[in-house]
């Protein structure tokens, strides 16, 4: 690449956020691109198009709506168009998502385009359960830009749909800097996403962006805003009917509020509403919007484990925990990791030395494959946490595992 192109690794490496060596070692072949967020730092930092290397289209390949409708097209710009439409005739498949954003670009929405951007919403929340929200945040704020551009200038029916999308963009936009610990631009885009959805009076969707706004304040160490939010939560979810299934997710929020200011009769009193709201949802399975079906008996189990470790009841919160972790699957790596660290701190708060450093182990191993400052905040906090034990065989193992993993 240096003697044909002129480039050389340390050139690319700033472009892509890497090492020179590690540039150098994937350049002679030593070492591979293994994880997607990698491979979206070099398409994005080389411009290299996301279809060469089986990524969704990157934002910066899709053309602002105002450069096209501001520009006429010149005479080679229609000739290349004419030859773009006849190489499209030939692989029809493989360029018509690009297409549907491309008209979405300018303003033409289909549903075929809708179709096209909730999958790639619904990729980034898989994304978001296995890697970790932190590697989202650029391409997340790049479609909701693009999004609520063209909802501006669309007048169709669609508009609503459109909105209701860019509503959804902002909260994951949320979540993904809350994930990333930077609270302020989460608060941003969470406010954001309220405005969007009390536009269309979607009041279920906007108890939704509230339970995130409460979590968010039990780490920002604003358990009263919490609990309060929490409320405000149930309060928008009741105007819309009160849907079971998010009233018992929005009752166990409620739950972890209480149970950070150590109020233990109000934690049980929420946590005994999140129970009862699920035995009603059991009948309702079908009725409960797509967004609150993450939320299933085994991450009730497990939240109200947590809940309880945050009480310091971990007598009664370690075998909630215990199941929870047993029942989820490996694509939930980030909670799975969370929940080794909640099982971990009810060990440890019991004496369990060896079973708490065993288990915080294992949330360090789920923790190597994400990229979570949340996660990664937990770790160093339980960490601290095995001080008064420092000299302990267990303590010093895990030390040494903490070092290897996370350097």
């Amino acid at each position: 690449m240096r003697t044909k192109a002129g480039i050389y690794p340390s050139r690319v490496a700033a472009l892509c956020g890497m090492t020179p060596s590690r540039v150098g070692e994937i350049m002679s072949g030593r070492r591979g691109l293994a994880h997607i967020d990698v491979i979206e730092r070099v398409a994005d930092g080389l411009r290299i198009p996301g279809a060469m290397l089986g990524l969704a289209h990157r934002p910066w390949e899709i053309p602002s709506p105002a450069t096209s409708r501001d520009r006429l097209p010149s005479r080679s710009a229609q000739t290349y168009e004419t030859f773009a439409d006849t190489e499209r005739e030939t692989d029809a498949e493989s360029h018509s998502d690009f297409d549907d954003l491309l008209m979405l670009a300018d303003g033409r929405v289909t549903r075929s385009t809708l179709l096209a951007l909730r999958s790639s919403v619904e990729d980034y929340w898989r994304r978001d359960d296995e890697h970790g929200g932190a590697s989202l945040r650029p391409a997340v704020v790049g479609h909701l830009r693009y999004v609520t551009q063209v909802m501006r200038s669309v007048r169709t029916p669609l508009r609503r749909d459109l909105q209701s999308l860019a509503a959804e963009l902002a909260r994951l936009a949320g979540w993904a800097y809350f994930d990333a610990r930077q609270y302020s631009t989460a608060r941003t885009h969470f406010t954001q996403a309220l405005r969007l959805s009390h536009g269309q009076d979607d009041y279920l969707f906007m108890a939704n962006v509230l339970s995130c706004m409460s979590l968010q304040a039990t780490y920002d160490g604003q358990p009263v805003n919490a609990v309060a939010l929490a409320c405000k939560a149930q309060d928008s979810a009741r105007a819309a009917g009160g849907q079971p299934l998010v009233m018992s997710m929005l009752h166990m929020r409620e739950a972890f509020a209480h149970a950070t200011l150590r109020d233990a009769a109000s934690c049980h009193q929420a946590i005994g509403r999140s129970r009862d709201a699920y035995e009603q949802a059991r009948s309702q399975e079908g009725e409960a919007p797509s967004w609150i079906r993450y939320f299933d008996e085994t991450k009730l189990i497990v939240d109200t484990g947590i809940a309880l470790a945050k009480l310091g009841e971990s007598e009664r919160a370690e075998p909630l925990i215990a199941e929870g972790l047993r029942r989820e699957t490996g694509a939930q790596q980030r909670g799975r990791a969370f929940h080794a660290f909640w099982l971990a701190t009810a060990q440890l708060q019991q004496g369990k030395l060896d079973a708490a450093c065993h288990s915080a182990g294992l949330a360090l191993d789920l923790s190597a494959s994400l990229d979570s400052p949340r996660v990664a905040g937990h770790v160093h906090e339980f960490h601290q946490r095995l001080a008064p034990y420092a000299h302990e065989t267990p303590v010093i193992a895990f030390e040494q595992r903490m070092r290897e993993a996370l350097g």
